[in-house]
């Protein structure tokens, strides 16, 4: 069998036995602190055995992307990996050790095909049940062996979460391949033995004090790595002479010139560097990016590692792009992520690999010298001081620097590298200080509170089509505990039955506004997504009182929530644009989505060039132009990614996800949660601000949109007014300049504008008060509006130069009708203490109070009513 028909056949018996197979999640794991990687397929399980999450089904499966940096410097041996697939089947309370036992001695023997005489069991010490169910099983007692925690008890995958005993299926290659002792038996190190599949029985769970309390229901965590079964059965000692490697272990042999077998040396190499190409490709595939901290120095250490391992093949060039290629090759079918981000992964390599390449040949050659002089002093450390500057000036990693040092017999003072690493922290620190401000977050003790009062699991959400929503308060909280009541001046957390609140998540900033009561008010000052999906509202009693169980009615703040969904939509539209500048490999890293500015994180290895920007704003501001679609849709997690719906790498989600889609036909879809517009044309207007590093490989873009662009623009309007007075020279030549700034800024406000038109008596009445403007923009204005309505009466008002000034017009069907954009202006004027004139279709008029500009606007309504009814 192939390693792919053995994935398939596993996928495919449990899916028999009434198992959902749930897909790989990501190597970056999602919500789990204690975690640097993903490194068992209980990672994403852990939640429901937690009870922090109801499972679709009771019954999974899955083949599991896994990663473990302890392994990193036994890669190389016949069985040890860093990058490796689990399978695995789980229960989450509901079937235990009969079944699991059963199950997989049925797999191994029916669907592998595997000999009973060749399969070992061991078991905990004092774990009976097992025993007697191996026992029924048909599997002899002689092959059954109890050890104890070391080898049979499975601890949590990190500092805390489930654990319990466990079961092993080791596979006996034969006593000629053993050490001939007579106690020689699985978890002897001498190669005769194999494990295939490890059957945790999950029991308990451990905290971080190494405390285990029993589960509420004892589950089910099993794991078979796909690698280790290949090789047993396709008849291989080793996991690289099966298929998942033979075909990477020929390529670095063409590569290298060198025939894998001929010597034990170069072969060890080319087993490293197949195995770290393997890792390097899915880690990056995942998001993670080179760097000198947690998972960003694991993806460079192994890099190095291969590069150095390379070296020794004679591969003095960089090559390990060819080798991640062929990763992707082979395992681009299954993970189709490898083939989607290529360029990327290719890119990231061979820029860190030929950063890399430029000292590691200094590096060496005094990493040699220090060896040298060590052993002139009779001594066999390298001292912590050289070994820092071979880590900080030549960029190689201590393990790295170790390894070989122990290849010749040396060892490292750690204690003096970690006192000259100490010391360029507090270097850095002193030269980047700067200021976190963390939002609060629910207390474990408010947790409590919470699940006890309310007596549910979730808030309802209905704030994506409502701004106001009567509900029912379930829980008040105070100093991280529950109250009954709150008075005014008191600040508290609030929980509703039902909000129309959005809770601060994935980047977009919570909502504020107001909850009523009929005792009193509370000013929601922020919004934030507690545990459970529970959505707490953070402020304070502004008026009165509230009690538990108060019928109050929640007001979004609307405009506040309409300039976020602005600019939440523009993310979207931006990472489409600059997908198509710069190519498939860009993917969203994080984002701030406020009211009044956003900021997009995205992978991408150099500095935008302003033709580069320019273009993606151009592209953004077209499709606003075009005024499409926006919507969504709720879709099983697995159709929407084979649709081509983007997902975060760092987010988790459920069996169903909600899709946000633009334009139809669509040109972006994204697994999104977020409150949006309902048409592009509502973002008005989209301006980037800049660009700049957020770290390597990461870049970040600021920008504006809706009212915040316009209050930049004008910002910059006015910075270029200012230097044109003060040039005098210049004059002219900037105030053409702010004037075709001007002109382009009308149009944008057209898109918008346009959303204010109502109608009376059947009559389109577009009346607005626009930012300061020039007559002959004001002029423009009004021209695009009429034109964009067809039958329409149209008034603008403004403040230009401290003036108040209108202008109206109306379009030819009207005037017809009797209705005049010069008797109307003239009206309008009057109440603003001015007057104007004109033609039927178009009229201007000026003002002298300011503070009248609203109420003459106010007029024009009525003036149309009154006009109809003559």
């Amino acid at each position: 069998m192939t390693s792919d028909e053995i994935r398939a056949a596993f996928l495919g018996f449990f899916e028999e036995k009434g198992h959902q197979t749930i897909p790989s999640s990501s190597l970056i794991p999602h919500g789990d602190p204690t975690l640097l990687l993903t490194s068992a397929g209980m990672v994403q399980i852990k939640p429901y055995f937690l009870g922090e999450a109801v499972p679709p089904n009771p019954r999974l499966a899955s083949c599991q992307k896994c990663f473990r940096t302890t392994d990193i410097e036994t890669v190389g041996d016949p069985t040890h990996l860093t990058f490796f697939e689990m399978l695995g089947n789980f229960s989450v309370g509901d079937y235990f050790k009969r079944e699991a036992i059963g199950w997989a001695w049925e797999f191994v023997t029916e669907r592998l095909n595997l000999p009973a005489e060749r399969l070992w069991v061991t078991i905990f010490l004092d774990d009976d049940e097992s025993f007697r169910i191996w026992r029924e099983t048909g599997v002899p007692e002689s092959r059954i062996v109890r050890f104890g925690d070391k080898d049979n008890f499975w601890g949590p995958a990190g500092s805390s979460g489930p654990c319990g005993p466990c079961s092993e299926l080791h596979y006996d290659f034969g006593e000629e391949h053993g050490c001939g002792k007579a106690t020689c038996g699985p978890n002897c190190d001498c190669g005769r033995f194999s494990e295939i599949w490890n059957l945790v029985f999950t029991q308990y769970n451990q905290d971080e004090n190494g405390q285990r309390t029993p589960l509420p229901r004892p589950n089910i965590d099993t794991g078979m790595g796909l690698e280790r079964t290949a090789a047993v059965v396709q008849g291989k000692s080793s996991v690289y002479d099966t298929d998942l490697f033979a075909p990477l272990i020929n390529r670095i042999s063409v590569l290298a010139g060198k025939k894998y077998g001929d010597d034990s040396n170069s072969d060890n190499a080319m087993r490293i560097v197949a195995e770290h190409s393997r890792g390097l490709a899915f880690l990056i595939a995942d998001g993670v990016i080179p760097g000198n901290e947690g998972r960003g120095y694991v993806l460079r250490r192994l890099l190095r590692r291969a590069a150095l391992f390379g070296r020794r093949l004679g591969l003095d060039r960089p090559f390990l792009a060819e080798t991640a290629r062929s990763t992707i090759e082979q395992m681009g079918a299954v993970y189709p992520e490898l083939v989607q981000r290529q360029d990327f992964i290719l890119r990231v390599i061979e820029t860190e690999e030929e950063r890399f390449g430029q000292t590691l040949t200094t590096g060496l050659e005094l990493l040699d010298e220090i060896m040298a002089r060590a052993a002139v002093k009779k001594t066999r450390e390298i001292p912590g001081k050289p070994a820092f500057k071979l880590y900080d000036t030549y960029g190689f990693p201590i393990e790295m620097t170790r390894e070989i040092a122990a290849g010749r017999g040396f060892s490292v003072d750690m204690a003096g590298f970690e006192k000259e690493m100490a010391k360029q922290r507090e270097r850095a620190r002193t030269a980047h200080k700067f200021d976190i401000a963390l939002e609060d977050t629910l207390s474990l003790s408010e947790k409590i509170s919470v699940l006890k009062n309310s007596g549910r699991d979730i808030t309802q959400f209905v704030g994506y089509n409502e701004f106001e929503r009567k509900s029912t308060i379930i829980s008040l909280l105070q100093d991280n505990k529950s109250v009954a009541t709150v008075a005014e001046g008191q600040e508290a957390s609030l929980i509703l039955e039902a909000t129309p609140f959005y809770g601060e998540m994935g980047g977009q900033v919570g909502d504020t506004g107001e909850i009523v009561g009929s005792s009193g008010k509370f000013s929601v000052k922020n919004t934030i997504q507690g545990p459970f999906g529970i959505i707490v509202h953070k402020g304070i009693v502004t008026q009165g009182y509230l009690l538990a169980g108060d019928n109050v009615e929640a007001v979004v703040d609307r405009e506040r929530r309409l300039d976020i969904a602005r600019n939440h939509t523009a993310t979207h539209l931006l990472q489409y644009a600059l997908r198509q500048v710069l190519g498939d490999h860009v993917q969203q890293r994080g984002s701030l989505v406020a009211s009044d500015r956003f900021s997009f994180d995205f992978s991408h290895l150099t500095a935008m060039l302003p033709d580069e920007l320019k273009r993606a704003q151009q592209i953004v501001n077209e499709k606003i132009r075009q005024n499409l679609r926006v919507y969504d849709e709720e879709v099983p997690y697995r159709q929407a990614i084979n649709e081509g719906a983007i997902a975060l790498f760092d987010e988790k989600y459920g069996d169903t996800v909600r899709v946000l889609k633009i334009g139809e036909p669509v040109i972006s879809a994204e697994l999104c949660g977020g409150t949006h517009v309902t048409a592009t044309g509502e973002i008005g207007l989209f301006h980037i601000s800049g660009e700049h590093s957020i770290g390597a490989g990461l870049r970040r873009i600021e920008a504006f949109t809706g009212r915040g662009a316009e209050t930049f623009i004008e910002r910059q309007l006015s910075d270029l007014l200012e230097m044109a007075n003060k040039e005098s020279a210049d004059a002219e030549r900037e105030r053409k300049r702010a004037l075709a700034l001007e002109r382009e800024l009308g149009k944008e406000r057209v898109e918008s504008l346009l959303a204010q038109t109502e109608t009376v008596n059947g009559v389109k009445v577009l009346s607005a008060r626009v930012p300061p403007s020039r007559p002959e923009v004001l002029r423009e204005m009004s021209d695009r509006l009429r034109d964009r309505l067809k039958s329409a009466v149209v008034v603008l008002g403004t403040v230009y130069e401290n003036k108040v000034a209108f202008i109206a017009a109306v379009t030819a069907d009207l005037v017809a009708k009797g209705y005049d954009a010069s008797k109307i202006v003239q009206q309008v004027a009057k109440v603003a203490g001015g007057g104007g004139g004109g033609k039927p279709n178009l009229a201007q008029a000026g003002g002298k109070d300011k503070a009248k500009l609203d109420e003459a606007l106010r007029l024009v309504k009525s003036l149309v009513q009154e006009a109809d009814n003559a």
